[in-house]
């Protein structure tokens, strides 16, 4: 059967589907790593550290029942806006996941009904149907260079760490194994001006963000030397500035409140990877978030790698938040295997 004709809007939204099935299912997938068993296989469980209904029952609150909420969203999207008989395809495996008594059970119908929708949605928007030419970005060979990172840093009324964050980040990267192949740009009080002539003339592999933000706009400072309010960037306004350079960035770290809504245009536009906050979050957890992720990277770690130890830095540290940094990413690229900081031959 031909896929159906989609318009881009929905291609774009199953898209989106795509992206946070992925992640529910390495949620999954990182529940049973805990147990120290690689599959369901009950001569496996026998031997975990730790009995399946106890993982599941403090999965319910994340891993499981975000996976159940994404199954029911994704089923009624499509009974929404697709004919019914595509419909019935995504949705046909089952839904009665919590009525399962057995912890074993849940687990394994949740991983089939997931899969199973991902393995539909692929066939229904796949790389022929891409609404946006990312995947030439995603794809291209990196060059010989360092890693290039643009830091843009603003705190107009001076109620953020912002200089403490780069501080820290920048001696991170320094201790790393790779760290002599990475070059900063710090701007620090960060303009407008600032934005575009960081990314024209300093090139950046990647631009990071710190500073006030929500899921529509970030506040970059005013040109002036006094405390002030800001000057507003709408999230649109700030990808077009992203994205108006022959030499696009990988990837887009917005480590600000609530700027997560902004990520999956970024990486559906703009840069194969972005990364931002799915809500409010406190200095202490940024700064570590960051750090962390930057040695990461700088140890030559991936980009999915290094997100996975930033956000295990803010919770062995006891601090809140740690399941608020969130990674997009574009259809075709996979942040597993993006490693953007080797040793030059």
């Amino acid at each position: 059967m031909s896929p159906p004709e989609l318009s881009a809007n929905v291609v774009r939204k199953l898209r989106t589907y795509l992206r946070q099935g992925d992640e529910r299912i390495e949620a999954l997938n990182a529940a049973l790593r805990r147990l120290g068993v690689s599959s369901l296989d009950p001569r496996e469980l026998e031997f975990s550290a730790r009995p399946l209904d106890l993982v599941a029952e403090e999965g319910r609150h994340r891993g499981v029942e975000k996976g159940v909420k994404w199954v029911e969203s994704l089923d009624d999207y499509a009974r929404g806006y697709l004919d019914p008989s595509v419909a019935d395809r995504v949705t046909r495996n089952p839904r009665d996941i919590y009525q399962q008594t057995e912890a074993v059970d849940l687990f394994e119908n949740l991983r089939v009904a997931i899969g199973s929708r991902l393995e539909t949605v692929s066939e229904l928007v796949g790389p022929t149907r891409s609404a946006v030419p990312t995947a030439t970005r995603a794809a291209r060979e990196p060059r010989p260079e360092k890693l290039r990172i643009l830091m843009l840093a603003s705190s107009a009324e001076g109620d953020l760490r912002v200089s403490r964050e780069q501080k820290r980040i920048r001696e991170a990267v320094e201790r790393a194994r790779h760290g002599d192949q990475v070059e900063f740009d710090f701007r620090p009080s960060a303009t407008t001006g600032d934005l575009l002539d960081g990314i024209t003339g300093f090139r950046p592999h990647v631009i990071h963000f710190s500073g006030h933000s929500n899921e529509d706009l970030i506040v970059l400072e005013q040109d002036v030397d006094d405390f002030n309010d800001g000057a507003v960037v709408t999230a649109g306004g700030f990808a077009k500035a992203v994205a108006a350079t022959d030499d696009p960035p990988l990837l887009v770290v917005l480590n600000s409140c609530k700027s997560a809504g902004q990520t999956e245009h970024l990486a559906d536009a703009v840069a194969p990877f972005a990364i931002g906050m799915s809500d409010s979050v406190d200095d202490q957890a940024a700064i570590t978030y960051a750090t962390q992720f930057y040695a990461a990277m700088a140890n030559g770690q991936s980009i999915g790698a290094a997100h996975a130890s930033g956000k295990a830095a803010v919770e062995i540290g006891g601090m809140p938040g740690y399941d608020l940094p969130t990674l997009a990413h574009a259809a075709g690229a996979n942040p597993w295997t993006a490693i953007l900081v080797q040793r030059l031959h």
